[in-house]
């Protein structure tokens, strides 16, 4: 991804400012237009969720916000890279954090700022916020105090407790560090790894990773002073100590020598060109420091061209980027309402996410960075965070590892309900969708992809067969096709059928077929061979007319009008009935069928009303009691 316009301080200012000031509000979830509504809501109504809880605490998460909310915490005492300035500046932070939890989650979350530095203050005025939030995200409070603030707080409350800029930044590193290892053909118990930055950031990295399996001997912790080794007496606190190394390094420049990994939570230019070039073959570079790494990708490349370089910045490739994590940990931890946030979630979050990177790449994220389609490999080995599969794949692998660890108090039964639940809930269209999935995956069809040669067309032919959707079919040239597939990173020796419709033995047939309909109407045989070979849409229709295919997919390459007309040579509608197009409009809680605005301008009472037809059938199919308006 190239270089990103620069912000200017005007703009932020602007953006925070305009209309409602602030990024956040509060929006009811149920309806206040009459008394009777105003009644339920409150009183008398609202005495019977209260007893209920009374009864039973674990009510509340049925019957109020509490399971889906995240209270968002700081005393600013360590914002971003700015420093200690306090809780009221922290708090534009804090409201884009909660933010970020309902955008990529849709996890509720509203903002608190504790104005205390004094960690005994801080504990006492969030342990009692239990009974509101289903969990609690801590964020931008200075080291040590981070630490302490969370073991207390784990300890006083059973809900999760979870400090971000600790265990948000280890569980992307460690994520982007199992694809790192999967490159390069390491194991992750035979690798020397070096940490810069002994803050909460850093110390958690390590924590992290060494509980997935890194041994304790072969990592270097270093801070301003230098390495932090064993008996070493200035500037070390008991986090320090637990990852003091036995070792005669006393200098970063010592401990990076044959290292092969180096993570670095610092600052500018803490990493040196010298440095690099003592670092192992292909080294692998967590450059994480901000706003500016300790060095940048552009330099590395400079020294040496085979090394695996991350960052914390979204103009670089592999962005560290925290936003792939915490909305997604809460949203499992939530769901199964867990009482902790334990090693095993965060690495099943690293986990997931990491195999997630390996995968190809869908048509959402390549629209989301201007067309650019990102591949498994030294520049892309964390995901996006506009990839609309994370919220349908972490936050599974996260409640699961709750279940497994037994922290969850509500495990879910059925994991694959539970997918298309997330998918959901940030995108509308999914549950109508998956309901056609489930009614074509009883009965998998074969689907001619006329424009076979496409980009787009092979992934969604690929991504039909592999969603267990059925056999794809695409028209083409075989060669074409394994060309492009090799070309945007797919298996080009996968099995897939492949028809070239002058190539294939069934054309004659089509040919005699087509030429049978069409020759009182002026063609000869010779046009309508030479249709069926060179027209791929009428060499698909007639597939599907003869039996060797069930449906057909096109319009990629022409317009809707120019497709129907190829078709409709080949396919005749079914008696009594008219050719016509349906079109689908989804938002939140409904789907409106129109039909039909793509075949009929103006169509004659029994042509409309065996649209009305058609149409109230299809929505039948999808589940819906039709209800037909008509307009004019």
């Amino acid at each position: 991804m190239g270089k990103k316009r620069q912000l200017s301080d005007e703009e932020a200012l602007r953006f925070h400012s305009r209309g409602k000031p602030g990024k956040l509000e509060v929006t009811p979830t149920k309806p206040m237009a009459t008394q009777r509504d105003l009644s339920l809501a409150y009183s008398p109504g609202v005495a019977v969720p209260v007893r209920a809880i009374a009864d039973s605490p674990d009510c509340a998460y049925d019957y109020t916000s509490k399971g889906n909310m995240v209270a968002v915490i700081s005393n600013g005492t360590a914002i971003l890279g700015l420093g200690d300035l306090g809780a009221l500046a922290s708090k534009p932070v804090m409201e884009g954090k909660a933010v970020l939890f309902k955008r990529f989650a849709d996890v509720d979350s509203i903002d608190l700022e504790v104005d205390t530095k004094e960690v005994d203050e801080f504990v006492g005025a969030v342990r009692y916020l239990g009974p509101t939030f289903g969990g609690i995200n801590l964020e931008d409070i200075k080291a040590p105090d981070c630490f302490i603030i969370e073991e207390r707080l784990r300890e006083m409350m059973n809900i999760p407790v979870f400090h971000d800029d600790q265990h948000g930044t280890a569980i992307i590193t460690a994520a982007g560090l199992i694809n790192a290892l999967h490159l390069t053909g390491r194991d992750i118990k035979d690798i020397k790894v070096v940490v810069n930055g002994a803050g909460s950031a850093g110390i958690a990295c390590l924590e992290l990773i060494k509980a997935m399996g890194l041994p304790h001997d072969n990592a270097l912790l270093c801070d301003t002073k230098g390495v932090i080794y064993q008996g070493r007496a200035e500037g070390m606190n008991q986090w320090k100590s637990a990852h003091a190394a036995a070792t005669d390094d006393r200098t970063l420049e010592d401990a990076v020598r044959g290292a092969d990994v180096f993570l670095g939570l610092s600052v500018k230019g803490a990493l040196t060109g010298p440095m690099v070039k003592s670092m192992a073959d292909q080294p692998i570079i967590f450059a994480m420091a901000n706003p500016d790494p300790e060095i940048t990708p552009e330099e590395v490349a400079a020294i040496r061209d085979d090394a695996i370089v991350a960052t914390g910045r979204s103009d670089y490739p592999n962005q560290v980027n925290n936003v792939l994590g915490f909305p997604y940990i809460f949203r499992g931890a939530l769901d199964v309402r867990a009482t902790t946030i334990n090693e095993e979630m965060k690495i099943a979050c690293a986990e997931a996410l990491a195999a997630l990177a390996r995968e190809d790449v869908p048509d959402e994220v390549a629209a989301a960075y201007q067309g650019e389609r990102p591949r498994f490999g030294p520049g892309y080995i964390i995901p996006v965070p506009f990839d609309p599969r994370l919220i349908r794949e972490i936050p599974p692998a996260v409640a699961r590892a709750a279940m497994d660890s037994g922290v969850a108090r509500k495990p879910i039964v059925d994991m694959e309900g539970y997918r298309h639940e997330l998918s959901a809930r940030l995108d509308p269209t999914a549950g109508s969708l998956q309901v056609i999935h489930e009614h074509v995956k009883r009965d998998p069809k074969r689907v001619v992809f006329a424009e076979g040669e496409e980009e787009r067309v092979i992934r969604a032919a690929l991504s039909f067969r592999d969603s267990g959707l059925g056999t794809p079919i695409l028209i083409g040239r075989d060669e074409v096709i394994r060309t492009t597939m090799k070309s945007i990173g797919l298996d080009a020796s996968t099995d897939l059928q492949i028809i070239n419709s002058r190539l294939s033995d069934r054309a004659p047939v089509y040919g005699e077929f087509l030429y049978k309909k069409l020759q009182r109407k002026g063609y000869l045989l010779r046009d309508c061979t030479r249709m069926v070979n060179n027209d791929r849409n009428v060499f698909g229709a007639a597939m599907v007319e003869m039996g060797d295919a069930d449906a057909m997919v096109t319009g990629v390459t022409r317009n809707y009008a120019v497709a129907l007309s190829e078709i409709r040579r080949v396919i005749d509608p079914l008696p009594g009935k008219c050719v016509m197009g349906l079109s689908m409009i989804i938002s939140r809680g409904r789907t409106v069928l129109i039909g039909d605005t793509n075949v009929h301008d103006m169509p004659e009472a029994e042509e409309l009303a065996d649209i009305a037809v058609q149409s109230a059938e299809v929505a039948r199919r999808l589940g819906y009691e039709p209800r037909v308006a008509m307009l004019a």
